[in-house]
């Protein structure tokens, strides 16, 4: 299962990276208006008399995004509960590699910009992009240790919590009371619906969607972060153990095989029954946050993540390149994401490894450094950022143009860096 669900994520970044190529080349082609008209059309949703209309970009950044940290919700509650995170002492080392990996950009970011008129996009350098990183890092194979690629998980999940915090409360602004207090109503029926016990996927989808979201929609509060409190307030709980479920499922077993079949291709109406209460025992012994992040696993990989991709990586190339990476959001970001994604996320490991409060299990300091350099692709989320950061388009497009060339760089380097210390450290285990 580990393997089909890395095997995914490996072809997600495939599917991503091909959508930045097709968006490059077709922002810079003959048909860049097509491209920058697609974009742009309004799409409008009509209820009785009330009425939505947005671009296309925005109903991908706005929409499509929050099923993305609704996803995440899930990921980082399903491993607070009983994953990687579960365990203080095992979770020391990508918290805090994480936390370092995000204030040493940002502050790096802002030694370039503060005062300026980049300040605000402090926040872009701070994310990891968890699908080309772990796709980076699942093409080496059993060269890579698994405890790497957990660490990496781990914080990249660590990552996206602090980078919605960031979002809730740093790019959020003129905030309509109101429909806030709205949006907390509604959340409050879906724990209370969580208490009850009500585990319907469709109960939290309507009440999540056209409750939270929208009302978080019109509240000024970027309507990303409904997705993560959505996603807090789904089940992640059984209603039956694993051993009751077997010995249930033994039961009905036998009961299938003992009722009387009937004539034809159909079955028994006894067995009918039986199928049936197999199917509420086994609905029983799944969680609903598993449920809907196994459903939702093969949607955001193949086509939430590469449809914002595509919208948002036409960035159209102008101007003098060496004058743009010189301009100081460009160094900030440049910055940030090789040295500062590096230097926090090792410099704190060794604090904590140092100190005593965490363990270097399973891989080595040059495996992990060669990570902190993987680290620094931070596409998908310092895009996002970016939007939120700045409104001025020759902003925007500095900004994103030094994202798609340090991701690049990053990628580059810390695949050669991991290469030459998971070499060394697969010779050295093969010739024991």
């Amino acid at each position: 299962m580990e393997s089909l669900k890395e095997n995914r994520q490996v072809w997600s970044g495939v599917f991503i990276f091909l959508a930045v190529v097709i968006a490059l080349v077709w922002a810079n082609s003959p048909w860049q208006k097509v491209y920058h008209g697609l974009i742009h059309t309004e799409m409008a949703l009509h209820i009785g008399s009330f009425s939505l209309s947005e671009p296309l970009l925005l109903w991908v950044n706005d929409g499509l995004m929050a099923i993305f940290f609704l996803f995440v919700g899930l990921e980082l509650k399903r491993e607070a509960l009983g994953g990687r995170l579960s365990n203080p002492r095992a979770a020391v080392l990508p918290i805090g590699a994480a936390i370092g990996g995000m204030l040493l950009p940002a502050l790096l970011y802002s030694l370039f910009n503060l005062g300026g008129d980049g300040q605000d996009g402090w926040g872009i350098p701070m994310a990891t992009d968890i699908a080309f990183a772990l796709g980076v890092l699942t093409l080496f194979g059993k060269r890579v240790p698994v405890s790497l690629k957990v660490f990496l998980v781990a914080l990249a999940i660590v990552d996206d919590l602090g980078a919605v915090l960031v979002i809730a409360f740093f790019y959020t602004s003129n905030i309509v009371e109101l429909d806030l207090l709205i949006a907390l109503a509604f959340f409050i029926v879906l724990l209370g619906g969580n208490y009850l016990g009500i585990r319907s996927a469709w109960f939290y989808a309507l009440i999540g969607i056209g409750g939270v979201w929208l009302a978080f929609f019109f509240s000024g509060v970027h309507p990303t972060i409904a997705g993560i409190l959505i996603a807090f307030a789904i089940p992640g709980r059984v209603r039956i153990n694993e051993g009751k479920y077997v010995n249930q499922l033994n039961r009905l077993h036998r009961e299938f095989i003992e009722a009387k079949p009937v004539k034809g291709s159909f079955i028994s109406e006894q067995q009918l029954h039986i199928l049936e209460d197999i199917k509420r025992k086994t609905n029983d012994a799944e969680t609903p946050l598993q449920k809907i992040e196994h459903a939702l696993s093969p949607v955001i990989g193949f086509f939430v993540l590469p449809v914002f991709a595509l919208v948002n990586a036409g960035v159209h190339i102008h101007g003098n390149i060496l004058e743009i990476l010189g301009n100081n959001i460009s160094l900030g970001i440049i910055t940030g994401l090789l040295a500062g994604k590096f230097i926090g996320i090792t410099g704190a490991s060794w604090l904590l490894v140092k100190t005593g409060a965490a363990t270097l299990s399973g891989f080595s300091w040059g495996q992990l450094c060669g990570v902190a350099v993987i680290a620094g692709i931070g596409f998908t989320m310092s895009f996002f950022v970016t939007d939120l950061a700045f409104q001025c388009p020759e902003m925007r497009y500095v900004a994103k143009l030094s994202i798609l060339l340090t991701s690049a760089i990053a990628g580059i380097l810390g695949s050669l860096l991991l290469w030459i210390s998971s070499s060394k450290a697969f010779n050295l285990k093969s010739s024991l």
